[in-house]
């Protein structure tokens, strides 16, 4: 195993970690189901969401059914993840498929422990609120995401030699 795909893979258990024992404190700890909502900031809410669905509520009538197929499809996305994790010769990359693994099996716990993500976290801005609700898995993958973009953006390609 190479230290990239080590590195990647501590990474992706650390966003695991953290991800299930946030959500652990925030329904048994702070006990939210019950609170509902609570001001953390003037910028920061923790406010219970159950999500039936993925990012932006895509999916969200699909049932029983797709919490299976979520699930399902998010995992065949992790062992994709793990094969590229094991090539790339980017420490970056590997970092990034890691923490993109770590959020997805996070929240694919959630869908076979509750049947639902449990999302929590709102982020606003004064008056300017753009009604996503999220979780610590979400925003790692999100991160990730980011990360592999800015470098496929800004990678450096060999020069080519005239022909």
């Amino acid at each position: 195993m190479t230290r990239i795909m080590r590195s990647g893979l501590l990474l992706g258990l650390v966003v695991l970690v953290a991800d299930q024992a946030s959500k652990h404190w925030i329904l048994t700890g702070l006990d939210l189901p019950a609170r509902r909502f609570v001001r953390v900031l003037p910028v920061l809410d923790f406010e219970m969401v159950w999500n039936h669905a993925v990012t932006f509520g895509l999916g969200s009538g699909a049932g029983s059914a797709g919490r299976v197929l979520f699930s399902v499809v998010a995992l065949a996305v992790v062992a994709g993840l793990l094969v590229w994790m094991r090539r790339t010769p980017k420490l970056t990359v590997g970092l990034a498929l890691g923490a993109i693994a770590g959020g997805a099996i996070g929240n694919v716990i959630d869908r076979i422990r509750f049947g639902a993500v449990v999302d929590f976290i709102h982020a606003h801005w004064g008056s300017l609120s753009w009604n996503y609700i999220f979780n610590l898995a979400d925003a790692a993958i999100v991160c990730g995401v980011i990360v592999l973009l800015l470098d496929s953006l800004f990678e450096r390609k060999p020069a080519r030699s005239p022909r």
